[in-house]
């Protein structure tokens, strides 16, 4: 029996073989540096875990992040911190980041595979890009009041306590509007049908308006990584669980209500547990 396969069937295998070769080589890459930024981060918190923590009036200990090392300028310890900020939101933000760059590349009007790469390496820099400006903000503020802290105890006995505010304000969060809209807007980007040009501008563009989104919807876990250390590998992994679940699972507001629950319950404990402590 002879069966005669049409060029359109024909040039439907081809693009079904293309897609399924697209999707690997896009999953494969983004596993291996996701695995390669979650290794250096842990290297990385290690060794200034290694160095220890400067305990601190009230009862708490300082991360040796806020400081800079012997024989290292203001400057090279803005440089550090910077580095081990972009390696940590990598490996935080790949998770959830993934399945949106995918839904980029099947949205981008583009069938060559090295520029849909291309495009694709665009909007995760610009997404990236806004994430190391928080970063940048981040660094001088903490290094600031980690110098306060140092110079005047009373400021450093409020810490505990302090912390737990800014927990409980956090959960508070998850339940408002804005956490809302914004998480609705990291789920669904890009929407349903939509079609993006295959402009370099227009990928750098998407990026950024993604990253702007991702740090509004996740301001509220993250001020609670900076608060309880920004270089504990318990709380980012707890972290970025939170910003998995909210991001991925069904019914995503519900998730980050139910996050915020738990958190304000833990801001209440830290409470009395600091009053306690005073």
């Amino acid at each position: 029996m002879n069966i005669t396969v049409t060029a359109g069937e024909q040039e439907i295998f081809r693009d079904m073989v293309s897609e399924r070769v697209s999707q690997r080589a896009f999953f494969g890459a983004s596993a291996l540096l996701f695995a390669a930024s979650v290794a250096v981060t842990i290297v990385w918190c290690g060794s200034m875990s290694a160095m220890g923590e400067m305990p601190m009036p009230g009862g708490w200990t300082m991360s040796m992040a806020w400081m800079r090392m012997p024989e290292q300028t203001w400057l090279g310890a803005a440089a550090s911190f910077l580095g081990m900020w972009v390696v940590m939101m990598v490996a935080m933000m790949m998770p959830c980041l993934i399945p949106t760059l995918w839904r980029y590349r099947q949205a981008v009007a583009s069938k060559c595979e090295t520029h849909l790469s291309w495009l694709t390496v665009l909007v995760a820099g610009g997404y990236f890009f806004v994430w190391t400006l928080f970063g940048i903000v981040i660094f001088p503020a903490g290094v600031g009041l980690a110098e306060l802290e140092m110079q005047l105890p009373a400021l450093s006995r409020t810490v505990p306590i302090a912390a737990a505010v800014v927990v409980l304000i956090a959960g508070a969060f998850q339940f408002t509007s804005l956490k809302a809209c914004h998480l609705a807007c990291c789920r669904e980007a890009p929407g349903r049908g939509s079609e993006l040009p295959a402009a370099g501008a227009t990928a750098w563009r998407y990026g950024l308006r993604l990253g702007l989104h991702c740090c509004y919807c996740c301001a509220g876990l993250m001020t609670i990584l900076v608060a309880l250390g920004v270089m504990d590998l318990r709380t980012m992994a707890v972290v970025t669980v939170a910003i998995t679940a909210e991001r991925l699972a069904p019914g995503g507001e519900r998730v980050a209500r139910a996050i915020g629950a738990v958190t304000v319950a833990g801001g209440f404990f830290m409470m009395v547990h600091a009053v306690g402590l005073g």
